[in-house]
């Protein structure tokens, strides 16, 4: 799903709805992008309620993302 918070930047730009009720949240970058200061402070605040959060900059990424959070 995509995610806008209206007065809260640096959010990040999907929240992943998982089995089982998880929740993962996911930065979608151009390859090679990297996180902007805010969207640091986001994933640390996400990561620290023990949320997971992702960056994704690329098809090798995604499939990571789809091993680690949908294995068989």
């Amino acid at each position: 799903m995509k995610w806008t918070a209206p007065g809260e930047a640096g959010v990040p730009d999907r929240i992943v709805l998982l089995p089982d009720g998880r929740i993962a949240f996911v930065e979608m970058k151009a390859p090679g992008g990297r996180l902007a200061p805010l969207q640091v402070r986001w994933a640390r605040i996400l990561q620290e309620m023990g949320h997971r959060h992702y960056t994704i900059d690329s098809r090798e990424a995604i499939d990571r993302f789809v091993q680690e959070e949908l294995p068989e």
